[in-house]
């Protein structure tokens, strides 16, 4: 492996700080229980902030938007159209419940789910649609939930790179009938390595989600009556509890010790988020007369809240997507990537019947986009030294 020669440490995700390190101990004194009162009050917060009514904590995106296709009744021969540009779970958690995966392409600028190629993959077999908030920038969602509302489709949106982001002025998490969130380490705010959000206006799917979180249901005397945050905490007086089980679900509960981190996290978003921006913006400017790059394409309609930085080589380019990528991450020590492969090419999805031309936009854009590390801890000389990196790697140096 050729020596690296210069290397600033540029990552992905969030940072932790005495706030969540105090938290902790104080978890820790009260034996560190599992989806107890700070789960509880970290849901209360999400749902608070994001301007809608029920939050429910879950351990990953994955499990959050398996339990938002329960919620909506996905199940076998029915149909959900979701974005090739994601990580593959936004798929494989429909497609495990039985689903079959139709594929809209993007939009070249922004890279989310295209409005103007969604209509025509409507079938009556249509469940769900899932859009993608890519790399923190929203999908046009005023056209997606009006098409689906015109075919009485439910909207579930993957909000995994965009919490604090905003559409038209609202806040993502109540721009669809079901939002689910990521708070892996790699994401704008963290729980520890893992844990997402389900979080939704409607109190039906909101008890159909956490009625399915949990292998059993607490519920009390002969009641099959779910328990809701605020009846949990009633006093109960002479009524006795036990665990009765309605139907099979899963154990997808998130433990206090992560949600009195997401707490304090959360706390911090905003800020975190202003300082993504200034610095992609920063990079930006010091890209803006490099013609080989694409800078990232911001839409009108909402905030930006850059999970990722997300640049395109021009078609005329002379340094391939694969050379370029080498290059940053080899010989200067940046951490370019390609989020992500195209989904329907995956093998799961090639085993199923997807081929290539199924998504023409992204499989063209796909060879020539390169996603790049941000984080608000990076300074201003790395964001400098990332771009002197990308000039140098350009001019064959």
């Amino acid at each position: 492996m050729p020596e690296v020669k210069h290397h600033l440490e540029i990552k992905f995700g969030s940072t932790y700080g005495l706030e969540e390190a105090n938290a902790l101990m104080e978890c820790l004194r009260n034996n560190a229980p599992s989806c107890d009162k700070k789960v509880l009050e970290f849901e209360r917060d999400f749902a608070a902030y994001c301007g809608v009514s029920y939050a429910v904590t879950v351990t990953s995106a994955t499990t959050g938007l398996t339990l938002a296709g329960v919620a909506a009744g996905v199940g076998a021969g029915d149909e959900v159209i979701t974005t090739p540009l994601s990580w593959i779970a936004t798929a494989s958690a429909f497609a495990i419940l039985g689903a079959k995966i139709v594929f809209c392409d993007v939009d070249e600028r922004t890279l989310c789910m295209d409005p103007r190629k969604l209509e025509k993959l409507i079938t009556p077999r249509t469940k769900a649609i899932i859009p993608v908030h890519l790399y923190g920038q929203c999908a046009e969602m005023d056209e997606i939930n009006a098409i689906a509302k015109r075919h009485g489709v439910l909207v579930i949106d993957d909000c995994a790179h965009s919490p604090g982001g905003e559409y038209k002025g609202a806040k993502t998490g109540s721009l669809a009938d079901l939002s689910v969130f990521s708070f892996h380490q790699q994401k704008n705010m963290c729980t520890l390595g893992e844990g997402g959000m389900v979080t939704t206006n409607s109190r039906a799917l909101y008890e159909r989600v956490i009625s399915y979180r949990s292998l059993c249901c607490r519920v009390y005397g002969k009641s099959t009556k779910y328990l809701t945050i605020d009846e949990a905490e009633k006093p109960m007086g002479k009524r006795y509890w036990h665990l009765d089980f309605d139907h099979i679900g899963y154990n997808f509960r998130m433990t206090d010790a992560q949600a009195c981190v997401g707490i304090e996290q959360l706390k911090k978003l905003d800020r975190n988020n202003a300082r993504r921006i200034e610095l992609a913006h920063m990079l930006t400017g010091e890209l803006r007369d490099v013609p080989e790059i694409i800078p990232p394409y911001e839409s009108p309609n909402g905030k930006h809240v850059y999970h990722i930085y997300m640049i395109q080589l021009a078609r005329d380019c002379p340094v391939s997507k694969e050379d370029f990528m080498y290059e940053l991450y080899y010989h200067k020590g940046v951490k370019a990537w390609s989020h992500y492969l195209p989904i329907h090419l995956s093998k799961p999805f090639r085993d199923m019947g997807h081929r290539e031309g199924e998504c023409p936009v992204y499989e063209e854009v796909f060879n020539r986009f390169v996603t790049l590390p941000i984080f608000p801890a990076m300074t201003e000389e790395a964001v400098h030294y990332m771009a002197e990196s990308i000039k140098d790697v350009l001019a064959g140096k």
